[in-house]
């Protein structure tokens, strides 16, 4: 079949859930046996968000094939059980160096370079990609609010596509907000119709909206903005708040967005093969009411708790699988230290220390890492988190001077974590970064080996300092043993202590590839041990 194109917008303010609704929508149709791609259009200048600080944007989110990316890609990889690549992240940024670098090449043939075509043709380039991969439908969500000059590019874009392909080829749906005033007691549609408007002023017909509500859309409220956004009654969908994020999907089908997209469409509305995500969501619901297992994220970036939102998903899954809820306690790691470890630790069944760049807060980590070593509480060491681990063990179990990472004392006596200069350069700013999917081979035996069921792994990778092989001999001989390194045998990959309930740390970012009907090993593993040690 010829690949359809639906385009999610957003209206009113930001944070309504486009990317949820779009990540929904992908699994509804997958569910109907449609081969799905999602996408975002972020409006911003940077050419990804891998320079960003993760308060700007939330977690950065990284493909198989090595693109940092929107955390939004995080949610349409869960939601779909689909690996995204980097043509499902695109920015301003990058369109515009693109169409820079022809310019500059000569590719125009000296004609002016104009947003329109140039910069539009260039966007949908990226949108018609999908055709070539086979894919029935794409579901390209653009990031921002209509009216935010900076997308503007990315609409008229959206809506040229809608001009150049039948009608049955593309759907647009717009998600908006109908707020509810309490005083009245009751819900408004007035911000809705103006978000319409102004779509429409840009040349593009909402197909279907979603309309964001805390409470039930009343028949008569669906009727007047049906009238008024010029929209189909059936195609004002209600979006009300759920009690947990994976019932949005369900939400959404009974509320009939699939019916409605599949009719805009034509395509053929088969039954939906839900079964299995409705028996997770009840699983869900049953967990509620079950023991919490609660887990601290020792990390720099705890401010902003979507820094972490792959990490905390990836815990649900695991709590999930062991059949208990999770309570997830942000503990800034400048807070901690080897004197107030133990308070501020308290009543903690599991640590994770996540990734990150720079040195802020890499000792508060360290003394979280000491605590968690020392009093036999369950670990889980991720990127960065893997290397402070080694460091930890250096200092206070190897007893070496002067022990840290490249990274934050180039000059340092014992540099158990360097920077290994022959990697492949994938990105200007730093040097050298390892990116994306990389093999690992577990060694026979090990812990690591027993949780993932074989020996050769795939895992997702975003850093740029490494394991100090000079250190490894010694490390292992004083039990911190190294049981998962690159095919060649020259990367550390994988760390684990012996004689302890669960101390395992990996070079890479494991939350990366968990789904919620599809929890990661490590994670489901991490949980059990949490739970166990929850009992005593």
């Amino acid at each position: 079949m010829e690949t359809k194109f639906i385009f999610v917008t957003g209206g009113v303010v930001s944070g309504l859930g486009k990317g949820i609704t779009a990540a929904s929508l992908g699994r509804l149709l997958k569910n109907r046996g449609y081969k799905v791609a999602n996408q975002k259009l972020d409006p911003y200048i940077n050419v990804d968000p891998g320079t960003m600080s993760p308060y700007e944007h939330g977690e950065v989110f990284v493909t198989e094939d090595g693109a940092e990316t929107d955390l939004d890609l995080g949610h349409y990889e869960r939601f779909t059980d689909e690996n995204l690549s980097a043509n499902s992240s695109i920015t301003s940024g990058k369109i515009y160096k693109k169409v820079i670098e022809k310019e500059r090449r000569g590719d125009y043939l000296g004609k002016t370079v104009q947003v329109i075509p140039h910069i539009t043709d260039a966007i949908k380039e990226k949108i018609y990609q999908f055709e070539k991969m086979g894919i029935d439908v794409v579901i390209t969500e653009i990031g921002g609010t209509v009216g935010d000059i900076e997308s503007q590019p990315m609409l008229e874009a959206i809506r040229q596509i809608g001009l150049e392909n039948k009608d049955n080829r593309c759907c647009y749906i717009h998600v908006t907000l109908l707020p509810f005033i309490s005083g009245s007691n009751e819900l408004k549609s007035k911000p809705t119709q103006h978000s319409v408007k102004e779509l429409q002023s840009l040349g593009i017909k909402a197909d279907i909206l979603v309309a964001r509500a805390d409470t039930t859309i009343p028949s008569n409220m669906k009727d007047k903005i049906a009238l008024f956004c010029n929209v189909k009654k059936e195609n004002v969908i209600e979006n009300t708040t759920v009690n947990d994020l994976y019932e949005i999907p369900l939400m959404l089908e009974k509320n009939g967005l699939a019916n409605a997209v599949c009719e805009k469409l034509e395509l053929k509305n088969t039954k939906p093969k839900n079964e299995k995500w409705e028996k997770m969501v009840q699983n869900i619901a049953k967990a509620k009411n079950k023991k919490t297992v609660n887990i601290a994220i020792v990390g720099k970036y705890t401010r902003l708790e979507d820094s972490y939102l792959s990490i905390a998903e990836s815990l649900k899954h695991g709590a999930l699988a062991n059949g208990v809820k999770v309570s997830i306690s942000y503990i800034d790691s400048e807070t901690v230290d080897n004197k107030n470890a133990k308070k501020v630790l308290k009543g903690i069944d599991g640590i994770i220390v996540p990734g990150g760049f720079g040195s802020r807060g890499i000792e508060g980590m360290i003394s979280a890492i000491k605590y968690a070593r020392e009093n036999n509480i369950p670990f889980l060491g991720i990127c960065l988190g893997m290397q402070m681990a080694v460091i930890e063990f250096a200092r206070n179990v190897l007893k070496l001077k002067d022990v840290n990472s490249e990274e934050f004392d180039e000059n340092c006596k014992n540099p158990v974590i360097h920077i290994m200069l022959d990697q492949k350069v994938v990105r200007q700013k730093g040097g050298t970064m390892r990116l994306g999917a990389y093999p690992c081979v577990l060694k026979d035996g090990s812990y690591a080996r027993k949780i993932y069921g074989k020996k050769n792994i795939s895992e997702r990778h975003r850093h740029r300092f490494e394991f100090n092989n000079n250190y490894r001999t010694q490390i292992e001989q004083a039990g911190l043993k190294i049981v998962g390194t690159s095919p060649d045998d020259k990367l550390v990959e994988m760390v684990e202590l012996k004689n302890h309930t669960f101390f395992v740390a990996g070079q890479f970012h494991p939350e990366f590839k968990s789904r919620p009907d599809r929890p990661h090993p490590l994670f489901v593993e991490f949980v059990k041990k949490a739970r166990q040690k929850m009992s005593k």
